[in-house]
């Protein structure tokens, strides 16, 4: 049953079917096939209670908010606020673009948006100042990985949906991880401009600074709304979600007026399109996972790879194996939405704490997103710089080596994670 439900799903992908699609073949054909005392129609039940979920309501809420503030001028306010202060440093340009891209993931939760949206600015400047266009390339895609581990990332909260665990804790784990990842970068970009002799940018004066600073302090906004409306019990995740859109329809419409109001309903298109897309993707996730379940799957599974009563240190790495290589090749939220189910519960037995797990498997699908030979961000770049594939992934070495080690130390020390959860 196994390996028919893999082959066909291979076999899917291989034609040039999208994920969706094998996803919600492979379940139905094992129904049909050899659960013959199951009605069909389960299958449907099944991908309507995946999408039932009041927590979902957050996913379209957040993406259309980034569509707008990617339209707008929010990506370009980021980056002169974070250039007017690093700029002049050596390496200053490739800090500025890690660091923008962590604010702007903590904006919008998207990896491909952030790509987007701090990608072509950032790509200018840097090619201006020295750098080679595969080294520029390959710091925007890494930077934007630390979108999905920083609220309000999209990758946790289809975590939580699969999981039960709380969203809002879940965001605050994420941020030690995701600063922990700049840290690197920076440290990177320091030395990479010393030994290849980057010029250094001029200084921005003062007076300067604080004016950038004042056009900069609305965007910068986000972040404290999201995180401060959560934990000062203001609002839900839920209802952040509603009031990002709310304060970048006001920010961009009303104040900077960068974005026309016969805009909205174009840039509301394209967020219903990616929504459609991630929707079809946790309903047809939620199917397969009810499947492989009743089929006892996860058990065969786990039993075959985790043996008897595993260490839970061991079962992390082997968790983290499982997703980094699934997100090489799929779509990371098909692979949270298909895996988790498998691990998370012999996680837990073990003493895994569901959060530190969830921030493990987020990481993951973080790193996977810009790995060869699939990661989605690495198409995303491509599409964005009309760049041919080699041309984005030859610059990626030394930041999926960065990656790797700091995927080691948040697994082994778990108040990475959690430090900050522990505080609040």
């Amino acid at each position: 049953m196994v390996w028919t439900l893999l082959g066909i799903m291979v076999i899917l992908l291989l034609m040039g079917f999208p994920m969706m699609i094998p996803l919600i073949a492979g379940p139905l054909i094992i129904i049909l096939f050899y659960m013959d005392n199951l009605d069909p129609t389960i299958m449907v039940q099944q991908m309507v209670e995946g999408i039932s979920s009041y927590v979902l309501i957050a996913v379209p809420l957040f993406i259309f908010a980034a569509d707008i503030m990617t339209s707008g001028r929010t990506s370009r306010k980021l980056l002169d606020f974070v250039g007017s202060f690093v700029g002049h440093l050596r390496g200053g340009y490739a800090i500025t673009t890690a660091a923008a891209c962590t604010l702007f993931g903590s904006i919008s939760g998207s990896t491909q948006a952030t790509v987007v949206a701090i990608g072509k600015p950032m790509r200018e400047r840097l090619l201006k100042v020295g750098y080679k266009d595969s080294s520029a390339i390959a710091l925007i895609i890494n930077s934007s990985d630390v979108a999905l581990l920083i609220p309000p990332s999209i990758g946790m909260i289809i975590y939580a949906l699969v999981s039960d665990a709380s969203v809002g804790d879940l965001f605050i784990a994420g941020i030690g991880p995701g600063v922990l990842i700049f840290i690197f970068f920076a440290s990177y970009a320091y030395i990479h401009a010393k030994v290849y002799d980057i010029p250094l940018a001029p200084k921005v004066p003062w007076k300067e600074r604080g004016d950038i600073f004042l056009k900069a302090l609305l965007p910068l906004g986000f972040p404290v709304i999201i995180i401060g409306g959560i934990y000062t019990g203001q609002f839900t995740p839920t209802e952040a979600a509603g009031i990002s859109v709310l304060y970048a329809f006001v920010l961009e419409v009303l104040i900077f007026r960068s974005i026309k109001l016969k805009e909205i309903p174009n840039i509301a298109l394209s967020s219903g399109i990616v929504t459609s897309a991630v929707f079809v993707l946790v309903a047809g996730g939620q199917a397969f996972s009810w499947v492989i379940s009743f089929a006892r799957i996860p058990q065969m599974l786990t039993d075959a790879v985790l043996g008897n009563d595993p260490s839970a240190l061991y079962i992390l790495f082997i968790v983290a194996l499982f997703f980094f290589i699934g997100c090489m090749f799929v779509d990371p939220i098909v692979v949270i939405l298909i895996l988790t189910p498998i691990f998370a519960p012999v996680a837990t037995m073990a003493g895994v704490d569901p959060i530190h797990l969830g921030v493990v498997i987020v990481f993951q699908a973080a790193l996977g997103s810009a790995t060869p030979p699939f990661g989605v961000d690495i198409f995303t770049a491509s599409a964005v710089f009309n760049k041919s594939y080699l041309d984005v992934i030859r610059g990626t070495p030394p930041y999926i080596i960065m990656l790797l080690i700091v995927s080691v130390l948040v697994i082994v020390f778990e108040d990475i994670s959690l430090f900050l959860l522990r505080l609040f």
